[in-house]
């Protein structure tokens, strides 16, 4: 036993100090990386102020703005002030001693406002830790993932959904996001959808962080705790803007039967194929997610039949300015009406295109039918 214990502190040892050695090899490049390119530049802006001096004006200005353009990009603000600090020290001495005509002025003068851009924009991407491509990068993986939160199941022979998410102005992030499961058993198909308080990017990173804790949440829990829970999750964020809506519906895939559930969203819509009309399905809203603490939510239930069809939407699909939300959900149910003689394959999509409010709002629309 003795000789077990030996071993495995020696091991525990050795695993601790190699990640050391490891992360002083990454400090070590951490550190030249950046001090590469300020040099780098530098010397750039030197060679470029030699080239004015000794051509006579061949060279403008202006091709000192490529590399403030880099800098820009590549450096923390503090390299950033360094290096912009002697391009401009540069540019005045080579100005004056060529004269400053005002053709000069106005380079100079640009060239000082792509500067301040520039630091302003280093200074936004030290606030999340990239420079260069590697914040572009980020926000395409942090919109990627969001939009596979939103990837519906593979449903049972004559089950059919689809989804339609259009964000505001056609930006990359919406707050309104739809986080689907199904139950191991298949029987169960769960779907919440849901419209973060504010629009675009700035709902976006509340909308990827709420879509990944109901994620976890979904399909995990009965269905009647599931909005309680999605709120306290909400309550202990104290966000600033840290209010949502949700409508979140269980259907039982074998026999139809579903309950739907609404935290202060519009409600939801079904077509009855046995009377050829649509109708509002659990229009009794509960409390907004993340305001009242304990909250409590209904639920009103429900059965899809051979040729029905359930809508979720956000508001986003049905306001309008200066205009009473009933008739943006009049306009809706029209948009729904001639869905059914073409069949609702493509509706979602159709419906989010049908928004009186256009690009000026977030849009979101779940359809689910059976044949």
């Amino acid at each position: 036993m003795a000789t077990n214990t030996g071993i495995v502190a020696r091991r525990r040892m050795t695993a601790r100090r190699l990640p050391a050695v490891f992360r002083g090899t990454r400090a070590r490049r951490s550190y030249a990386a950046p001090a590469f390119r300020v040099a780098a530049l530098i010397l750039l802006g030197l060679a470029l102020f030699l080239v004015m001096l000794l051509t006579e004006g061949w060279v403008d200005v202006g091709a000192y703005a490529p590399l403030v353009l880099l800098a820009g990009l590549y450096l923390a603000p503090g390299a950033m002030l360094l290096v912009s600090a002697t391009f401009v020290t540069e540019l005045v001495i080579s100005s004056s001693m060529r004269g400053w005509t005002p053709s000069i002025i106005i380079a100079v003068a640009s060239i000082v406002a792509v500067v301040v851009l520039m630091l302003s924009t280093s200074r936004s991407r030290a606030r999340i830790g990239v420079q260069g491509h590697h914040g572009e990068s980020m926000f395409v993986d942090l919109r990627d993932r969001l939009r596979a939160f939103g990837e519906l199941p593979e449903l049972p022979t004559r089950w059919h959904a689809e989804t339609a998410v259009e964000s505001a102005y056609g930006q990359s992030f919406s707050g309104d996001f739809v986080v689907a499961t199904r139950s191991h058993s298949g029987q169960w198909l769960e779907v919440v959808l849901v419209d973060v308080s504010g629009k675009g990017v700035q709902a976006g990173t509340r909308a990827l962080l709420l879509s990944g804790a109901l994620g976890g949440l979904l399909g995990e829990m009965e269905p009647e705790r599931f909005l309680g829970a999605a709120n306290s999750y909400l309550v202990r964020q104290e966000w600033d803007e840290g209010f949502a809506t949700a409508v979140h519906v269980s259907i039982d895939l074998t026999s139809g039967e579903f309950s739907i559930g609404n935290a202060g969203h519009p409600a939801a819509v079904q077509f009855v194929n046995g009377s050829g009309r649509w109708a509002m399905q659990g229009d009794t809203a509960g409390p907004l997610l993340g305001v009242i603490e304990d909250a409590t939510f209904t639920r009103a239930s429900g059965q899809l039949h051979r040729g029905d069809a359930l809508v979720l939407y956000t508001d986003g699909v049905i306001e309008t300015r200066h205009r009473d939300l009933n008739v943006g959900v009049d306009r809706m149910l029209g948009a729904a009406e001639r869905l059914v003689p073409r069949g609702f394959t493509g509706g979602a999509q159709r419906l989010c295109a049908s928004a009186k409010a256009g690009e000026t709002d977030d849009r979101a629309v779940v359809m689910i039918w059976r044949d």
